[in-house]
């Protein structure tokens, strides 16, 4: 899993019939302390996410185990969006 933040959203008229009805977002990676680490990964938004919200996301194989993208050509999927960070006792991150 990583942590990353919902930059933006992908639409797409022409797509495989799987993708239909996928909501497809721009993910840009951070690290603990909200900083961008400049990647960007294009996932299927299994969780209602929106713009600017902290999100928990999983690529490769694994990005197909949800209910939403089993069987779809996926390579990256957001399955959580964080309320909350905590590292060694101290919160790094809530959700405002």
């Amino acid at each position: 899993m990583n942590i990353g933040r919902v930059a933006g959203t992908v639409v797409s008229t022409r797509k495989d019939e799987k993708l239909v009805g996928a909501k497809l977002q721009v993910v840009r990676q951070i690290d603990l302390d909200g900083r961008e680490t400049g990647s960007f990964v294009v996932a299927i938004d299994a969780v209602g996410a929106g713009e600017g919200e902290v999100v928990l996301y999983a690529s490769g194989s694994s990005a197909r185990q949800t209910t939403v993208t089993r069987d779809r050509p996926a390579d990256a999927v957001i399955m959580a969006i964080v309320d909350s960070i905590e590292v060694g006792g101290k919160t790094v991150y809530t959700k405002p």
